[in-house]
Formats: C-alpha cells, structure tokens, sequence
C-alpha cells in the first residue's frame, strides 16, 4: 500500500510538489477554493475547507495520512496554524514549503509594513496612482481612501468592486515578467505599488519594474507562522519526504 499524504496547497510550488512525489506515494492535494478557475493540478485535489484544526485532524484520520504538507501561500496564516494543531492532534507528521520572502536591494524605495489597514494609511492623504497587486480579497480596505486611483489586478473579478469614485480592474494570472510590469506601471501612470512580499520569481516582476522606475513600494510583511521542519525549495522539500516516508518503490510495491 503507497504511503498516504496531503499537500495544502494553493501555490505553483504546491503543485510542482505534488506532481514530484506523485509518483512514490499515494498523494491528495487540497485547496482552499479561493480561486475560481484554478490551474489543472495533475492529482487528485480536495476543494474547501476542513472546518478549523478539529475538522482537518478527523479528515487526517480518516484517510490514513501519513504525512502533511503545508505548501499554502505565505501570507495563509490561519491555515498554517490550524495544520501545525491538526497535526499535533491526530499524531501525523507535518513539514512546510516556505519560500523565501524578497529582501530590498539598492534601489528600492520600500514602506515596510505589518498589515493591509497599514498599507492603506502609508498612501498619505494626497491622492496617488495605486497599483494594488494583494489579491482579490485583501482590496476592500482600501475604500478607506477612497481619493485615491486603484489599478487593480487579480486573478478572479473583485465583486463587489470597491466604493471608490476611481478604480481600473484587471484580470491575470501570473507569471508576470519585468518589461511587462514596467509598460504597465507606465501606461497607467502608477507612482506607488502595493505588494505582500510574497517571494519567489513569478510576481517578482513588479518589484523590479518599480525600482527601474524609482516607484515607491508598500510592502507587507509577512505573518509569524508556525515554527516546523520546512524548506525553501520543492526539491529541498521531496528530499525531506523521501526521509520521512519510505517510497512504495524502495519496498517493492
């Protein structure tokens, strides 16, 4: 019998991750169901919640898990808490995919920050040209400065779209590359940028546009996550798994 083990996914890692140990174990990958239309994962996938910490340790019973993987976005902090206690609970092993976050080079012109309702107050009162690139679930705080113009990108329609006299929408989904941030920021006028410092290559074409554009940035910091076994790359991590878990293969299965 293949050993058993659930990924939380939600990222491109989490999937490339999936797709590397699928075929050694017996591999299930959850999604919150956030997005849409997501990305076809290419293994068996769960959509939804497990129902907090309690509901997670009874599914990771149930189904004989014999391995948990946090490979949820950075910014996933509740999640991340309730795998680390739902892993506790039902005595199964947890490890975590954590990517590095960005670190500001010479160049940028970073506003660091500890949450959204932050970010907002950072604009100032003088109304600017935002480009908002947090996620659809994160823009509604920003009707709190409503004398502000939004550039707004997400992967699915921002509904409702925000009380604010002055908002452009864009639907996209990454990976966005340096030249395409640039002619964006550029076409739109934007003068200041609004990113979570979520890491890795694929978003990180923005930040780089904004530094060749003397642009400011409000970066939100990341939040304390659980401390577990974790690594920063999908390789680092399937190395982990093949010591944690013997693979079917080296037991003749």
């Amino acid at each position: 019998m293949t050993h058993r083990i659930l990924i939380l996914g939600g990222t491109t890692e989490a999937r490339q991750l999936a797709g590397k140990l699928a075929a050694g174990y017996s591999v299930m990958l959850s999604l919150a169901g956030r997005t849409e239309s997501p990305v076809t994962q290419g293994v068996p996938v769960r959509s939804g919640g497990f129902g907090g910490a309690d509901g997670l340790a009874a599914y990771l019973k149930e189904t004989s898990i014999e391995l948990l993987i946090d490979a949820t976005h950075p910014y996933a902090a509740r999640i991340s808490a309730n795998a680390a206690q739902a892993a506790r609970m039902a005595g199964v092993p947890i490890v975590a995919l954590r990517r590095p976050g960005w670190e500001p080079v010479e160049g940028d012109r970073w506003m660091q920050v500890y949450t959204t309702g932050d970010a907002v107050q950072a604009l100032g009162p003088a109304p600017r040209r935002v480009f908002l690139a947090l996620g659809r679930q994160e823009v509604a705080a920003f009707e709190a400065a409503p004398q502000h113009h939004y550039l707004i990108r997400s992967v699915d329609p921002v509904e409702p779209k925000l009380a604010v006299p002055d908002a452009t929408y864009l639907l996209a989904r990454g990976p966005f590359r340096e030249a395409e941030e640039h002619t964006l920021l550029q076409r739109h006028g934007i003068d200041i940028v609004v990113s979570k410092n979520s890491g890795g290559a694929a978003t990180y074409g923005k930040i780089a546009a904004a530094r060749a554009l003397g642009l400011d940035v409000v970066m939100v910091r990341r939040p304390a996550l659980p401390e577990i076994p974790s690594a920063a790359t999908v390789d680092q991590l399937a190395d982990m798994v093949d010591h944690l878990v013997e693979p079917a293969a080296e037991r003749g299965v």
